[in-house]
């Protein structure tokens, strides 16, 4: 059976059983915060239980890594509505341990690109030419410690971003959901 048939199958019975009345809630987060954390599947549930977070506590924000490539692109656009709009009051970035942007290999996934995705290489060096390096683009980073800072600098630098909002930055373990308090942002 497809996937696509599998999902249809169950949200047909989830939706016909009312199993939706438990989650509902409203478009702002209870507890004002937003977290900006990694699309690790190790964290899709871990992350909310080991923060003790259900559902309408928080807007999560996620991306490869966790890490803020563009100052001006959707992960940060996505804090922003979050703050201006939807009142959260803090930020939060987590990465985690084994991270699979640890040392990502850009030459590596670009000739994947080519090999398996069927991406012309003249659509690379095209990109190239046009001030797209992909080595920036699909850049990962030595240790999740500094992809998480990488992050809290531009979300607190960003000329968007207003001062007085704290953002903090964590790493967990993927496995225990233990938290490593990276840097803590309450200011006076």
């Amino acid at each position: 059976m497809s996937t696509v048939k599998n999902l249809m199958e169950f949200n047909k019975s989830f939706v016909e059983n009312k199993e939706y009345e438990k989650y509902l809630t409203d478009k702002y987060p209870d507890k004002k915060i937003v977290i900006f954390t990694c699309m690790d599947t190790r964290l899709m549930e871990l992350l909310p239980k080991a923060l003790n977070l259900r559902n309408g506590d928080v807007k999560f924000i996620k991306n490869a890594g966790a890490v803020l490539t563009q100052p001006f692109g959707s992960a940060m656009r996505s804090i922003l509505v979050a703050v201006y709009e939807l009142h959260a009051e803090e930020v939060i970035v987590i990465g985690h341990h084994g991270c699979g942007m640890t040392n990502l290999d850009s030459d590596g996934l670009v000739k994947k690109m080519i090999e398996q995705g069927g991406v012309d290489p003249l659509v690379i060096e095209t990109l190239e030419r046009s001030g797209i390096r992909m080595e920036k683009f699909l850049r990962g980073f030595t240790a999740p410690e500094h992809g998480v800072m990488h992050s809290v600098k531009m979300i607190r630098n960003h000329p968007l971003f207003p001062k007085a909002i704290p953002v903090h930055g964590f790493i967990m373990n993927p496995e225990t959901g233990e938290l490593e308090l990276l840097v803590e942002d309450y200011r006076e």
